[in-house]
């Protein structure tokens, strides 16, 4: 008998109206405002609209809420539009505009006017402002907000023809200033802004505001289930005065979830473009933040994500999340996907002195032991070779067990070693290691069945390939919080450091940007998409190799 698999809250009240009869179709939309670079947190409801259109058979619109031209640009709706696809959110290959829809709002405006239900009001922003009252204290009515449906229409249609200056008037709902919602209290409808639109350029000069076009929106596109965080649930009266008094016969029923919140991580727009303006960061795609660009730059899979979104779940109330489980699901996803491949990220070399200098052997090594399936590949094998320098030490630490003087380990995939000699510079620092093989020992055992307890990884320094490797770490210093009394973020000074002297095993020579491996004993690594060239290969740290992190 299979688990029952218990419903969300969204899906419950979606199997409800099913069942009633309000819809005969679901239909659910993203709508992001193109005015910078989606993040981690609108995976969540790219994933959670598209994932409820697919589960009952109904239709998910990809909408760019584009009503604010003082803030977008197409930059970011070309962005925008590249992570949808990434995360693999099929939107048919239509593309809603809001700013498609201005005609349409506007006659709803013009709509509302005739009704009684809209006025132009005069106010200065700063005399609005202090007519709403506080939420203590009720508003009261602006001295403009008995004007005859006649007059308000006139004056409407010379704020759209622009014979006023920008700011001089605004188009308000007439609902209810004494409201103890303060979203309730006259809202502002339009206002008069001379800017240049992406997508319409300069047809207009007044724009809806958001709590205006957006209900409109969902209800031309017959949206049935607006689903937004909980930031808007006190908009929600509005959204649903809105769709009632422009007397829409199927209006879009808006539900609130929780938003996602990742412990230690930067997922404010204005933060994200001061650290990009000032920049602290790259990009919106560096790999320290966790824009859905800078995550797939690193190396993050659209997979991982979703599993990460299955784990997070649905709810009304506001958490917290460990980033943490963002680095299980990708390590989780990876593992039995990639290739192990040595990479040697400070090295000095390792000498054999006993294997003959003109000699090269191939070892077969498995590409993936974990995944038969991935098969195999040959791994030159030489005198000269390239370890890490922490494989080795003058003086043995306590429970040591790699390479020092008298030791014997085994080099992965290849011989048993046994350190006799070493040599250093002036300063002290160990420049070349010297060993002995065991040529009876290939392949990492020894027919006498002797142990060893230390196994390090290595590359062959004749066939080895450079490579810059970046090690990132949090942008933000945990240890302090994200964000200083005034409002700038904590920066963590160790966030990046970059290795310019690594060397990599030849295979890699053959990948391409984007593609992601297994650095045996380091993490996983992908190669950057941005900074790598034909002859200057750069990789990205995805994540370390373990944690012990375990989802609950």
């Amino acid at each position: 008998m299979e688990e029952a698999i218990s419903k969300n809250f969204i899906e419950q009240i979606i199997e409800e109206d099913l069942k009633e009869g309000k819809y005969e179709k679901i239909v659910t939309r993203f709508p992001p405002e193109p005015n910078g670079y989606l993040h981690i947190g609108h995976a969540k409801s790219i994933l959670l609209n598209y994932g409820l259109a697919k589960e009952y058979g109904g239709d998910f619109h990809f909408r760019f809420d584009d009503t604010n031209p003082t803030k977008e640009k197409t930059e970011y709706v070309d962005s925008i539009k590249e992570d949808v696809e990434w995360l693999g959110a099929d939107y048919d290959q239509t593309i809603y505009f809001a700013s498609d829809y201005f005609d349409r709002m506007y006659e709803c405006a013009e709509f509302l006017i005739k009704k009684g239900k809209a006025y132009v009001c005069d106010l200065t922003p700063e005399e609005i402002r202090e007519y709403r009252g506080t939420l203590t204290e009720p508003g009261k009515n602006s001295p403009y907000r008995d004007r005859m449906p006649e007059e308000n229409l006139e004056l409407f249609r010379a704020m759209k023809n622009g014979e006023f200056e920008d700011g001089s008037k605004v188009l308000r709902a007439k609902i209810d200033m004494t409201s103890g919602n303060m979203n309730m209290r006259d809202p502002i409808l339009y206002r008069i802004a001379r800017m240049e639109h992406h997508n319409t350029g300069d047809d207009w000069c007044i724009y809806p505001m958001y709590d205006f076009a957006h209900p409109l929106e969902d209800a031309f596109e017959g949206v049935t289930h607006s689903i937004c965080t909980l930031e808007f649930e006190d908009h929600r009266p509005l959204y649903d005065w809105v769709v009632k008094e422009c007397e829409f016969l199927h209006p879009p029923k808006q539900i609130e979830f929780a938003k996602l919140y990742l412990t230690n991580v930067v997922t404010g727009k204005r933060y994200i473009k001061k650290l990009v303006d000032d920049g602290i960061v790259d990009g919106w795609d560096d790999p320290r933040l966790v824009t859905l660009s800078a995550l797939r730059r690193r190396g993050y899979t659209p997979e991982s994500i979703r599993r990460f979104m299955e784990l997070v779940g649905v709810a009304k109330s506001h958490s917290s999340v460990d980033y943490a489980m963002l680095e299980y699901c990708i390590r989780d996803d990876l593992k039995l996907k990639k290739p192990r491949v040595s990479a040697v990220l400070d090295p000095i070399k390792l000498v054999i002195t006993n294997y003959p200098e003109d000699q090269v052997e191939y070892m077969e090594v498995k590409n993936n032991q974990e995944n038969e399936e991935m098969g195999t590949r040959k791994v030159p094998f030489c005198r000269e070779l390239y370890i890490e320098r922490d494989d080795f030490k003058i003086e043995r630490p306590k429970k040591y067990f790699r390479l020092y003087p008298g030791n014997e380990v085994r080099l992965m995939n290849g011989y048993f070693v046994t350190c006799t000699d070493y040599v250093a510079d002036e300063d002290g620092n160990v420049t070349e290691v010297h060993c002995t093989y065991d040529p009876a020992s290939r392949g990492g055992n020894s027919p006498d069945g002797r142990k060893v307890k230390g196994t390090i990884h290595w590359v062959a320094a004749p066939f080895a390939k450079k490579a810059e490797v970046r090690l990132y770490e949090n942008i933000v210093d945990e240890e302090k919080g994200v964000y200083n009394e005034d409002g700038s973020v904590n920066l963590n000074p160790n966030s990046l450091k970059i290795l310019k002297d690594c060397y990599v095993e030849p295979s890699l020579e053959e990948a391409a940007p984007g593609d992601s491996f297994q650095f045996v004993r380091q993490g996983y690594f992908c190669l950057d998409t941005k900074d790598t060239s034909e002859d200057h290969m750069v990789f990205n740290r995805i994540v370390s190799m373990k944690s012990s992190y375990q989802p609950k």
